[in-house]
């Protein structure tokens, strides 16, 4: 039913079902539907807006775009605007409601400006980073169920409802693609990136997703100013049995870096951080708020 894809981090390079992310696509969005026709999560802006309703219309943006990736293989200067079309539906959620909480100042009133530049924002860095941290088997999906997870409990509880089935559905692609048997590819990475941005402006915990992310936002700097100041792009070598790298451009080329290690202990560790800067964002979260 899938296409498949080599798995180029495994002897013999075995192919591999691909794609595996529209399963978590029409699961949410089918979840979503069915809490907005039954009015389970009600209306916080205005009484024609609903939370589970804008949340399925951005995942089903995301997973379109991430189709429309793994078919045309678009360039990067395509795919990081892209997200910011997203902004529609949440910034009509959020109408009258263009403030945000942040942990120094309390929450902030930044007028047209949330609308123009913070949404937008939010979805480009999110969904960029989450797409950029992958290649081996787990990061596109361990390290974001850890975030989706960080989020559910961070938010309040009027809001937690929507995570319930999108995160066990990705826990499950967890598991399968952690164990190299299946890809979420493009369309899951891009979804899920989408998930965490707009469920993060639909809940205003903004600033527990920009703490949980920091991994993200370290592998995509070494990887942006790698490639735009040298012009040297990041790869790993994979002598069988380990994954090595003699430099230092992204996250993984930086654990492996002269230091041979096993695709799964690389993908744990970075779990690991992950995990780590979640638990920051929720214990900040819980002191200062």
């Amino acid at each position: 039913m899938f296409p498949k894809a080599r798995d180029h981090h495994k002897p013999n390079k075995p192919l591999v079902p691909n794609g595996l992310g529209v399963v978590y696509i029409l699961a949410s969005v089918t979840y979503l539907f069915l809490l907005h026709c039954f009015r389970i999560v009600e209306p916080e802006v205005s009484a024609n807006v609903f939370p589970a309703l804008t949340l399925a219309v951005c995942i089903l943006f995301g997973g379109f775009m991430g189709l429309l990736d793994d078919w045309m293989d678009l360039r990067w200067r395509y795919k990081t605007f892209f997200p910011i079309l997203v902004a529609l539906p949440l910034v009509a959620f959020r109408e009258g409601d263009p403030s945000m909480a942040t942990y120094v100042f309390g929450k902030v009133d930044f007028g047209i400006y949330f609308y123009i530049f913070i949404i937008p924002a939010v979805l480009a860095v999110v969904t960029n980073t989450v797409n950029q941290l992958g290649g081996l088997n787990g990061l596109e999906t361990v390290c974001p169920s850890i975030v989706l997870f960080g989020l559910l409990l961070g938010s309040a509880s009027d809001f937690q409802v929507l995570l319930y089935v999108p995160l066990l559905v990705y826990v499950v692609l967890a598991y399968f693609n952690f164990r190299g048997k299946i890809f979420v590819g493009n369309t899951g990475s891009f979804a899920i990136g989408i998930t965490l941005a707009s469920y993060a402006v639909i809940a205003n915990i903004e600033q527990i997703l920009v703490i949980s992310i920091l991994p993200y936002i370290i592998n995509s700097a070494l990887i942006l100013l790698n490639y735009f100041f040298f012009r040297t792009r990041a790869c790993v070598s994979f002598d069988g049995e380990k994954l090595s790298s003699d430099h230092r451009r992204s996250l993984i080329t930086l654990i492996a870096h002269q230091r041979p290690l096993s695709e799964r202990r690389v993908v744990v560790l970075i779990s690991l951080m992950v995990a780590a800067s979640t638990s920051a964002a929720l214990l900040v979260q819980w002191l200062l708020l």
